[in-house]
């Protein structure tokens, strides 16, 4: 039997090209995409739903009426969004976890994909190097919303049986949709204004270091989990997940190596907080253990194809 793969929360940055990239796999009828606003110009070639993750009916009726097989839950209010307004960040992303869960073992889906973030660590936590096992002390509702939620994972597929899968996403860097409110998405917005403006103003400091990736690494490692062998999932919280980190001061001399008048100012804000409380690097060796992952984006090659294909997409 061919699976068929919900998507909730489609219209995001990662499930755009995630959409996109289940499609190219396993044809586009077998991937449906939905989320609560229409759909994204590049999602008209496969099926959509409008859908309300918080709507746990419509979601069911959904999962029934298309047969689903395994869900992409992926609809979320991420770090800084949610600090402005905490209880609902909580609401959201808590309440539409627990309602798939329950749903995903109701109607017998047989995988359900939920990405955790990086936001789960805390200044408590060791900042270079960040072990799989280790302290978790979130200072923002949306690390404490993932944190919580990857409990409620491992408890699900203790109790129920439920192969729910999971990666720490670091900050993600894509060209095709737009982020979503991130701590990281500086790391979006300084290619499109050095390519529209010649410089760029940086809510975080200059030496302020994050673990980063490109999309396609992440997009590739999240297919890569879902497609690995049961037995392989030795971790059922959630993966780290490492691939590249550097500070604006390195990405900034980045992009001058393309566009060498670009200049970047500094101008930290309630953001700085946030980012001071998360590691500077990632170990992930669990993850090349147990399902073979190893990332192929370094910063180099990072800058080359965002401006390459920003130049595409802001010219159209």
């Amino acid at each position: 039997m061919e699976d068929t793969i919900l998507i909730i929360g489609a219209g995001g940055q990662i499930g755009v090209e995630l959409a996109l990239a289940l499609r190219a796999r396993y044809g586009n009828d077998r991937v449906i995409a939905s989320d609560i606003k229409d759909p994204h110009p590049l999602l008209s070639d496969g099926p959509f739903v409008h859908l309300d993750v918080m709507d746990a009916d419509a979601v069911r009726q959904v999962v029934q009426g298309k047969k689903v097989t395994q869900i992409y839950l992926l609809a979320a209010i991420l770090s800084a969004t949610g600090e402005k307004n905490p209880l609902w960040a909580w609401d959201i992303n808590m309440k539409s976890l627990l309602s798939v869960l329950d749903i995903c073992v109701q109607e017998k889906v047989s995988k359900l994909y939920w990405p955790s973030s990086i936001a789960v660590f805390g200044p408590t936590t060791p900042e270079n190097h960040t072990p799989q096992k280790t302290v978790l002390e979130p200072t923002t509702v949306y690390g404490i919303s993932k944190y919580a939620g990857e409990l409620w994972c491992q408890y699900y597929f203790n109790k129920y049986g439920l192969d729910v899968r999971s990666i720490r996403y670091p900050g993600l860097i894509s060209w095709k949709s737009a982020p979503g409110g991130g701590t990281t998405d500086y790391a979006i917005d300084i290619y499109i204004e050095a390519l529209q403006k010649g410089s760029y103003t940086c809510f975080l400091s200059e030496n302020t270091y994050l673990p980063m990736m490109y999309m396609d690494d992440a997009i590739r490692a999240t297919i890569e989990l879902m497609e690995a062998p049961k037995e392989q999932i030795r971790n059922r919280l959630a993966y780290n997940l490492g691939g590249i980190s550097f500070s604006p001061a390195e990405i900034a001399a980045s992009i001058r190596r393309h566009i060498p008048g670009f200049t970047i100012s500094y101008a930290p804000d309630f953001r700085q907080a946030i980012a001071d409380s998360w590691p500077n690097s990632i170990d992930d060796s669990e993850a090349h253990k147990d399902w073979g992952w190893k990332h192929e984006y370094d910063l180099e090659s990072m800058t080359s194809a965002m401006l390459e294909n920003l130049k595409v997409k802001l010219a159209q």
